[in-house]
C-alpha cells in the first residue's frame, strides 16, 4: 500500500466530512418531511434522535478510521484481535458504497440538468405543477439526456479523486463546500423577505400541538428517528475513511459534534428557503401533503414556486446549484472512499483506479437510469431498480453496518470500550462522557436492532 496521505488542514477535515453526510437526502428531504409531519415539533424530535442516534455512530466510525489510519477495506482486520471475524464488514461496506453511487449518480444527475435549465432560461416557459411535472416525467425518461450527463458527473468526481487528497478531494470540496454555505445563505434571506415568510417560519420554527396531533405523534417520532438516523450517511465506511486521514491532536467527540452541527445547521437553513416560499404561494397552507413529502415536490411544487417569482430565473439556478454541490461533495467522499480501498487491496495508482471504476460504474449505473424509461415497467418486489438500490442502502446496509460499527467498539468480543474510548478522548477537546457507556453498549444496538426490524416488516 502507498504512504497515506493526511488533509493539509483541520477545515479540510471538516467541510470534507460535513460535505459527506450532507447530501440531497439531508438538504431536501428534511424540509419536506418536515413539512408533511408536523413542523416545529418534527424538528425538536429530529434534533434528539440526531443526538442519541446519529452522534454516536459517527463517532464509532471516525475512531474506527483513525485508530487503524486505513479504509474499510482493512480497517477492522488492523483493530481486531486474532481469530475474530470483524473485517468481514469490508464486503457489506464497500458494497454499499457501490450501491449508493449506482442511483446517486443518477439523481445527481438530474440536479445538474435542472440547473443548466434554470440557467439557460428555458425552465421559465412552464407554469403549474402540472406542467412541471410532465417536464420532469420527460426528463428522466430521456435516457439519451440522462445517460451522457450522469457519466459526465462520474468522470468529473473520480477525476478530482485521481488528483490526490489534498490538490483534488480536499481543495476542490472545500470551495464547493463554502459556496454551498453562501448559496444557501443568500437564498434563505431573499426567502425570509416574501410576502408568506412569517406563516411559513411560524410553522416551521414554533411548536403547535395541533400539527402534532394532525400528523400523530407516533408518526412523527418515527419518521424523526428515520431522518436523524439517516441524514449522516454512517454505517458503511464513508466517514470513517476521513477519520483515517487525521491525527490524534483533537478529540473526535469535538469534531464529530462540528461535523453534525455543520450538517444541521445546512439542513435546518434549506427550511428556511423552502417553507416561507412554500407559504407565500400556497395561500392558506398548513404544511406540506405527506403524499407530496417526495424527490418530486423538488422538481414539480418547487419549481412552480420559483416560475411564479419575479427573480424566478435566477433563484431557481441557485438553488440547483446548490443541490449540485450537496450532491457532488457527497459522491467525492464516496468516489475516495473506494479509490482508498483500492489502493490498499491493490498495487495500482489513484488514476489506474479511477479509470477501472468510471468504466465500472458507467455500467452499474444503467439499472437505475433505464429503470425511469427503458425498463420503466419491470418491478423487483414492487420496486424500480433505482427504487430498489434506495431501499436496500439506507434501510438494510446503513442500519446493519452502523450496528455493526457500535458493537465492534463497545463490545469486549470486538475492539472493546476502552480503546474506543482511548481514541475517541484523544487530543483537545470535548471528551467522550463515562456515563455513555451503558448507553453506547446496551440501549444504542438495541435502537438500530429495532430500526433494522421495522425496516424489513
Amino acid at each position: 500500500m502507498q504512504n497515506r496521505e493526511k488533509f493539509s488542514s483541520r477545515l479540510g477535515f471538516i467541510l470534507i466530512s460535513a460535505g459527506c453526510a450532507i447530501g440531497l437526502g439531508n438538504v431536501y428531504r428534511f424540509p419536506i418531511i418536515t413539512g408533511a409531519y408536523g413542523g416545529a415539533f418534527f424538528v425538536l424530535i429530529y434534533l434528539v434522535f440526531l443526538a442519541i442516534l446519529g452522534l454516536p455512530v459517527m463517532l464509532c466510525e471516525l475512531s474506527v478510521g483513525r485508530g487503524s489510519q486505513r479504509s474499510i477495506a482493512t480497517s477492522f482486520e488492523v483493530l481486531e484481535k486474532k481469530g475474530q471475524k470483524w473485517h468481514l464488514m469490508k464486503y457489506l461496506g464497500i458494497a454499499g458504497n457501490y450501491l449508493l453511487m449506482m442511483f446517486y449518480t443518477c439523481i445527481s444527475a438530474w440536479m445538474v440538468i435542472y440547473f443548466a435549465k434554470y440557467l439557460s432560461g428555458s425552465m421559465m416557459q412552464h407554469q403549474g405543477v402540472e406542467a412541471l411535472g410532465k417536464v420532469f416525467g420527460a426528463m428522466v425518461s430521456n435516457a439519451g439526456l440522462v445517460l451522457p450527463v450522469t457519466f459526465g458527473v462520474i468522470l468529473l468526481c473520480f477525476g478530482i479523486c485521481s488528483m490526490g487528497l489534498q490538490k483534488g478531494v480536499e481543495k476542490i470540496t472545500k470551495v464547493m463546500m463554502l459556496t454551498l454555505l453562501a448559496l444557501i445563505l443568500c437564498l434563505g434571506v431573499y426567502a425570509c423577505t416574501l410576502s408568506g415568510a412569517g406563516d411559513g417560519l411560524k410553522f416551521y420554527l414554533v411548536p403547535s400541538l395541533t400539527h402534532l396531533k394532525e400528523s400523530g405523534v407516533w408518526t412523527v417520532i418515527s419518521a424523526a428517528m428515520g431522518q436523524a438516523f439517516f441524514t449522516l450517511s454512517v454505517g458503511i465506511g464513508s466517514i470513517a475513511i476521513f477519520g483515517s486521514y487525521i491525527d490524534k491532536n483533537r478529540s473526535l467527540t469535538g469534531e464529530a459534534v462540528t461535523i453534525v452541527s455543520l450538517d444541521t445547521f445546512v439542513a435546518l437553513a434549506a427550511g428556511l428557503i423552502l417553507f416561507p416560499a412554500y407559504f407565500t404561494f400556497n395561500a392558506g397552507a398548513q404544511g406540506i401533503p405527506a403524499d407530496q413529502a417526495g424527490a418530486g415536490f423538488l422538481f414539480t411544487t418547487l419549481s412552480a414556486i420559483f416560475n411564479s417569482m419575479g427573480p424566478g430565473r435566477i433563484v431557481g439556478a441557485l438553488f440547483f446549484l446548490f443541490m449540485t454541490f450537496a450532491a457532488l461533495s457527497t459522491i467525492i467522499a464516496v468516489f475516495e472512499n473506494i479509490m482508498s480501498f483500492w489502493l490498499e487491496q491493490t498495487k495500482l495508482s489513484r488514476r489506474k483506479i479511477a479509470l477501472i471504476n468510471i468504466a465500472l460504474l458507467a455500467v452499474l449505473t444503467l439499472p437505475a437510469i433505464f429503470s425511469e424509461n427503458l425498463w420503466n415497467g419491470v418491478r423487483i418486489f414492487g420496486k424500480t431498480f433505482m427504487d430498489l438500490e434506495d431501499y436496500i442502502v439506507s434501510n438494510l446496509m446503513l442500519p446493519f453496518g452502523s450496528l455493526i460499527y457500535v458493537l465492534f467498539c463497545t463490545s469486549r468480543y470486538g475492539w472493546g470500550w476502552k480503546n474506543f474510548e482511548g481514541e475517541v478522548n484523544s487530543g483537545l477537546g470535548v471528551k467522550l462522557p463515562r456515563w455513555l457507556r451503558p448507553y453506547m453498549t446496551w440501549v444504542l444496538p438495541f435502537i438500530i436492532a429495532i430500526i433494522i426490524v421495522i425496516s424489513i416488516f
